[in-house]
């Protein structure tokens, strides 16, 4: 959800899937010297192989399976812990009467007329029962709900494992826990099949990390208490995020540089918003949370067919010198394009494949360690951390505070969840524009404003509206956040750095059901907080260079150096930004 060319190109993937995009010309690699050519890296061979021919149409809807996949892992988890606004203690004895004359008798009101969620009247039933009324006496004692609980199945209709295990009053914080427990198994998940993509292949990753996702989700529908439930979301973690973005990753290889910004943004715009707001229907179409999850898990089970559909990355191939294999899908795509790359050009290719192989193993000798040695390095790795992380907790907070707005919890997702398709376009019409600092700043401080603005207004429409326009902002920080980064980070470290700051928005998504959670103190408490990280978040971005327009740093000198001119103020509105970026990549 980036100009996304470049989020992934970083978030599930280590070193090589980022382009090396060093200067291949009269520079020496072990004591090679290297000649100046035409062809420096992949994307010079586009005009001969076409930039969005056929074959790269045919990856760019492959791309649709994967982003359900997504969706479904990411956001399933929502509608089979949802519990109904009202719920009451259960009491065997009165069974026989009807759920009104039940509750009426032994749930204690409060002052405002509605029941007791947690607490029922402690009396002797069978002596109640015996004297004939149905009426309470608000004199009796009372006590805490023991094991069972009945809900109105009016706004959620249909039963849960939060309804079935009753996962309410002192088990309330269960379901947010065990979405805490997703986001661990996603960080582990990123590091295992990261090392699997980069020692394997892309491919192989893409299966595994769909499959795991399958299995587990499959063992979740027989899930029959919180320990099993929260193993199987585990496992159901190590699928986030890869199952779509390697793929994704892979497309935007192949797709000359102009169209990247098109089928990187499209990409999220329709194909996984689109998933993301069948969701909710799913769940009531079934009406089943076992169902639903199995509706859910299953599709992924399709990735075992990713082997005979989906190249393997042509970057990483060359990373690991298997150049003919590349160049064998190279040409692949040059015969369904209707393109011919002349004998001369394959040949050039190859030589530079060779360099762009040596220029990887280089890459490879350095440690994430180097971007805290040097001072204004060190700042500024400090401050991309920091800023991604208040920006993935806006973001997934806001996601996942819908059922705390006030409105019918399906709607609102779909509603909020369709932002993305807007806030995709509005990047792409305005981030060369606008400039990657300032935009991630005012994008991200109108988020937080919106979100304290819906804690003065009205319960409900209202607040679930200014809400909604705080997703919507959010929506754009989250798609500029990697790319942002990736311009920042010299290009040696670049992977790794982008690595770091993805795993260390895991960590801080954790917190995020905790944060929703606390609407049970007090319903504005989570609004209040997302809107205040949501300013520091726009504020963090401010003390980063602007990178628009610039050479990506290609050493660490370079990155240390980065926009060291700049003032406060610049932006692409002058030309002093763009002339001190120029300036950083002479040194």
């Amino acid at each position: 959800m980036e100009s996304h060319e470049k989020m992934a190109k970083i978030a599930a993937e280590p070193r090589d899937l980022v382009d090396v995009n060093l200067d291949l010309e009269n520079t020496k690699i072990n004591g090679i010297t290297k000649k100046n050519r035409q062809l420096k890296d992949l994307d010079d061979l586009f005009p001969y192989i076409g930039d969005f021919g056929w074959y790269q149409r045919m990856l760019f809807l492959l791309m649709i399976p994967y982003a359900f996949f997504f969706a479904f892992v990411y956001f399933s988890q929502i509608f089979m812990t949802v519990v109904p606004a009202e719920h009451w203690c259960f009491v065997q004895e009165l069974e026989h009467l009807s759920v009104e004359d039940r509750r009426h008798l032994s749930i204690p009101q409060t002052d405002d007329t509605k029941y007791e969620k947690c607490l029922v009247y402690d009396v002797d039933w069978s002596k109640v029962l015996e004297g004939g009324s149905l009426t309470p006496n608000t004199t009796w004692p009372m006590k805490k709900c023991q094991d069972k609980w009945e809900f109105n199945f009016t706004d959620v209709p249909y039963e849960t494992i939060a309804t079935q295990l009753g996962w309410v009053c002192d088990k309330d914080e269960y379901p947010a826990t065990a979405q805490a427990v997703f986001f661990c198994g996603a960080i582990v998940g990123g590091l295992i099949f990261g090392w699997i993509a980069d020692k394997f292949g892309r491919v192989p990753a893409i299966v595994g990390t769909n499959l795991a996702g399958f299995l587990a989700g499959v063992g979740t529908a027989f899930a029959n208490s919180f320990w099993s439930f929260c193993l199987c979301r585990f496992l159901v973690g190590l699928a986030y995020d890869n199952c779509f973005v390697i793929m994704y990753i892979v497309v935007i290889e192949y797709v000359g540089p102009k169209w990247r910004t098109f089928v990187a943004n499209m990409s999220i715009a329709v194909y996984f918003t689109f998933a993301a707001c069948l969701l909710p229907w799913i769940a009531l179409g079934v009406s089943d949370w076992k169902i639903y999850t199995l509706v859910t898990s299953v599709p992924l089970v399709l990735s075992i067919f990713t082997p005979c559909l989906v190249p393997e990355s042509a970057r990483w191939l060359i990373a690991q010198g298997r150049i003919d294999e590349a160049l064998n899908i190279l040409k692949k795509c040059e015969r369904m394009n209707r393109k011919k790359i002349p004998d001369e050009i394959i040949k050039e290719f190859k030589e530079t494949a060779q360099e762009i192989a040596l220029a990887e193993q280089e890459i490879a000798q350095y440690s994430v360690l180097e971007l805290f040695r040097s001072p204004r390095l060190r700042r500024r790795s400090v401050l991309l951390v920091l800023m991604w992380m208040c920006v993935s907790l806006v973001f997934d907070g806001h996601v996942r505070s819908v059922g705390a707005l006030g409105l019918d919890v399906f709607l609102t997702f779909t509603v909020a969840t369709a932002t993305e398709f807007p806030a995709d376009v509005l990047l792409v019409l305005t981030l060369d524009v606008i400039g990657r600092r300032w935009l991630a700043f005012g994008s991200m401080v109108i988020s937080g404003l919106f979100s304290f603005l819906a804690t003065t207004v009205p319960f409900g429409l209202p607040s679930a509206s200014l809400a909604i326009l705080g997703r919507f902002s959010v929506n754009v920080s989250y798609n500029i956040g990697m790319q942002f980064a990736a311009e920042l980070l010299p290009t040696v470290l670049r992977a790794q750095g982008l690595a770091l700051i993805h795993i260390a928005g895991y960590f801080a998504t954790i917190l995020v059901p905790y944060i929703v959670y606390s609407a049970t103190l007090w319903s504005s408490l989570p609004l209040l907080i997302l809107g205040a990280l949501g300013v520091c978040g726009g504020c963090v971005a401010l003390l980063l260079p602007e990178s628009l327009g610039a050479d990506m740093p290609q050493s660490v000198r370079d990155a240390e150096n980065f926009g060291s001119g700049q003032g406060f103020w610049d932006g692409p509105w002058n030309r002093k930004v763009s002339d001190s970026k120029n300036e950083t990549s002479q040194v």
